[in-house]
């Protein structure tokens, strides 16, 4: 073989080698742009849903109002969390 036919061998080789690099980024591109577009119509479906609940349980609490003479709704507490005994003391070294 002369210099000439094995540069170009190499040539078409190098070039084979970065096409393939260059359709495998590509694809990945495209599979990352699929993901993100699946979660945003994940989220918008989700948010969607929320809004249609929040407007819901609006409606309920100006229903209930509204026949409570127009007092919201008693608060619930919270439950507390119950608190240590004065003598433990947690030490670390």
């Amino acid at each position: 073989m002369d210099d000439q036919t094995k540069q170009s061998t190499a040539q078409k080789g190098a070039q084979k080698y970065f096409k393939k690099e260059a359709q495998d980024d590509t694809l990945g591109k495209q599979a990352r742009k699929k993901e993100r577009a699946a979660g945003a119509a994940k989220t918008a479906k989700l948010r969607a849903l929320r809004l249609a609940k929040e407007a819901v349980d609006k409606e309920v609490a100006d229903k209930q109002a509204a026949e409570n003479g127009g007092k919201p709704p008693a608060a619930r507490r919270k439950r507390t969390a119950a608190a240590k005994p004065a003598g433990m003391v947690r030490m670390s070294y």
